[in-house]
């Protein structure tokens, strides 16, 4: 009866008591539920007053959805969306092959291609009846012509120009350490050399731009003392002068500001913070002549180490006067390097990347052709850059006329390049394109050395393998004759069949009259075009 009496009397006091605490609970949720309204309020009163979206100010809110959606685009697209071979500008099945041979793993595939073999513009390999045997020990380019005292002997597949400051100390660190390893070239791009590019000692192709960095004068001039005697370096074994690069022709390197640190200004003699950008147009000479002199100037100044230039072809007559130039000055480069407009960069207009300048294919041919043509192809090799990634890649460049060919992209893919396509933002997940500590610390220079050599070592034999497969021993047995194109739905055409091909000298006789009009117009002291008698 007490107890009965106690909880009698208590129990309004517990009532009381839960009351209020659901009193202050629900207060508590008003809260939690009141904040978020109150922000979307804010945001949508700043929606509306904001003048630089007008899809915000018709509906505020709701509009972030769509900036929500373009952000996230781009990865919907390459993981969800795109299929194994129809990704730009590489197709997922590329990249895979690239992961699996730096990775080390077996890059094969079941139950056959998904391409269309059929569809019109399809290039494919000709097989033999008769195979070779796989050579155990690739083949080795000699660089060097008859003025050049210290060749060098250039792996078929080597690292393309990408220079420290579009790269990470870390990144140019595991591409020469890998190209130590595997004993193939390294190009150092146009920004200068660093001590990431020297440490390793792997080999070097120095590649000078028109900004001149790493010998360049106080007011952006050519600076021969400085040249000399970086080019003395061990690991220089040959000098690239770029006159343009296939992804954007005709304007020059551009390095954002926000990559400029002390160490990138030091490397390349530029003030730290600023943009640099290189300008469209070499200040060391203007003509075709002055381009020639200037080479044999270089080569002078390296010690007699091979010396060469890289472009993407325009004109066919401004070659063919660099040609008529070099038969003038009795002087030619030791290598050419053909970039082609497939070619990748850090930061380039959209409308230079997709609208301006040739694809490798049409480049190279025009190269072989005018140095066959006059009777100078034996002098000088030929380098193709641009968007060679597999064996098949390489041995397609081989039979068009190229002696050994560069890779950039892929060997970026083998550091660990996802293709986000943020190189210019400074922001590029993998710490391979970026210049914040933060990002490039979680790239393991070890671990990726290895892979880029695993990477080159397994492309070069791919290469191999599908040379024997075609019944060639060597290199330069390749002939255009082995790459067939499928002109449509119909028609096969080989290669020798589709493009015409000069035999040696003949632009120096009577020239075929499908090249007798630039032929004509080609002027050895000067690149503008000059419209020949018989156009």
């Amino acid at each position: 009866m007490t107890k009965l009496k106690v909880m009698t009397f208590a129990l309004p006091g517990v009532l009381a008591a839960a009351a209020a605490g659901a009193a202050v609970t629900l207060s508590a949720w008003w809260w939690v539920a009141a904040v978020p309204m109150v922000l979307l309020l804010v945001l949508a009163v700043a929606d509306v007053l904001q003048r630089e979206h007008s899809v915000l100010r018709n509906y505020p809110v709701l509009g972030h959805l769509r900036f929500a959606m373009e952000a996230l685009r781009p990865e919907l697209q390459q993981y969800f969306i795109e299929r194994n071979y129809d990704g730009r500008p590489f197709d997922r099945d590329t990249r895979s092959i690239v992961y699996e041979r730096a990775k080390g793993t077996d890059a094969e595939e079941a139950f056959g291609t998904e391409r269309d073999l059929g569809e019109p513009g399809s290039v494919y390999l000709t097989p033999s009846m008769a195979p070779r045997p796989v050579r155990e020990e690739p083949p080795r380019v000699r660089i060097g012509g008859p003025h050049c005292a210290r060749p060098y002997e250039m792996a078929l597949l080597n690292v393309s120009a990408m220079s420290f400051g579009s790269l990470s100390a870390q990144a140019v660190t595991a591409l020469n350490t890998g190209a130590r390893r595997g004993g193939f070239a390294h190009d150092t791009g146009e920004g200068g050399l660093s001590e990431y590019h020297l440490r390793p000692g792997g080999d070097l192709v120095w590649e000078i731009g028109t900004g001149y960095f790493g010998c360049r004068t106080g007011d952006g001039g050519f600076d021969a003392g400085q040249f000399a005697e970086k080019a003395a370096h061990e690991q220089v074994k040959c000098v690239s002068l770029k006159l343009s690069q296939g992804a954007k022709p005709g304007i020059g390197g551009v390095l954002p500001g926000a990559k400029v640190n002390a160490e990138i200004a030091s490397v390349r003699g530029v003030p730290e913070g600023v943009t640099v950008v290189s300008p469209p147009y070499h200040t060391a000479f203007s003509t075709p002549r002055g381009l020639v002199r200037f080479l044999a100037r270089m080569r002078e100044l390296a010690g007699g180490k091979p010396v060469g230039f890289k472009l993407c072809v325009g004109s066919r007559r401004e070659f063919l006067a660099v040609c008529k130039a070099m038969l003038d000055e009795g002087t030619t480069p030791d290598f050419v390097i053909v970039d082609g407009a497939e070619g990748g960069t850090g930061a380039a207009p959209m409308e230079f990347a997709d609208h301006v300048g040739p694809p490798l294919t049409d480049g190279l041919i025009t190269v072989h052709n005018a140095l066959v043509g006059t009777g100078l192809r034996d002098r000088i090799r030929i380098g193709a850059s641009g968007k060679i990634a597999t064996g098949a890649d390489l041995v397609k460049r081989l039979a068009q006329g190229a002696d050994y060919a560069n890779a950039a992209r892929p060997m970026m893919f083998a550091l660990g390049c996802i293709q986000a396509q943020r190189c210019h933002t400074n922001t590029c997940p993998v710490g391979v394109a970026t210049q914040d500590p933060r990002r490039a610390a979680a790239l393991d220079v070890p671990d990726k050395a290895a892979r880029v050599h695993r990477y080159q070592e397994a492309t070069v034999k791919s290469a191999l393998q599908i040379m024997a497969a075609m019944g060639v021993d060597h290199p330069r047995e390749l002939h255009p004759g082995l790459l067939l194109h499928r002109v449509d739905a119909h028609t096969v055409r080989s290669g020798a069949q589709l493009y015409e091909w000069l035999a040696p000298g003949q632009l120096l006789g009577e020239a075929p009259r499908s090249w007798a009009g630039d032929w004509a117009a080609a002027d050895p002291d000067r690149f503008a075009l000059r419209r020949a008698a018989t156009c």
